[in-house]
């Protein structure tokens, strides 16, 4: 099933995922006009490729372990961890050991949804 805007139950095995990069899965979880909240399923060694974009960004380490770059900085982050990415600043990862990141954006990422 595909999300739906403004959808106020959103139960994550009902939610497709689709292949976004080479190893990398997405679920859009939710969203309305002004967020979007997006599950990242990441294979060792898979890459978030470099880019920007003009949302505002904060990602949730759920599990595993990954390499980020954000603007000049390159830092490992696990668990827990938690990154903020301004609009327009270039960012991506390299998943180190599996897992789940959970992307939360402003305003709406109205190319995620078709």
């Amino acid at each position: 099933m595909k999300t739906v805007k403004e959808r106020i139950w959103n139960f994550n095995e009902e939610i497709e995922s689709e292949n976004n990069a080479p190893g990398v899965n997405r679920k859009i979880l939710a969203y309305a006009d002004d967020v979007t909240c997006v599950e990242n399923h990441f294979e060792k060694g898979a890459i978030g490729a470099l880019h920007h974009h003009p949302h505002t960004q904060i990602t949730y380490v759920v599990s595993g372990q990954f390499e980020f770059t954000v603007g000049d900085e390159k830092k490992i982050v696990n668990p827990g961890d938690c990154l903020l990415k301004k609009n327009s600043i270039e960012h991506g990862c390299v998943c180190l050991q599996p897992g789940i990141l959970l992307d939360v954006f402003t305003p709406m990422r109205e190319d995620f949804i078709k």
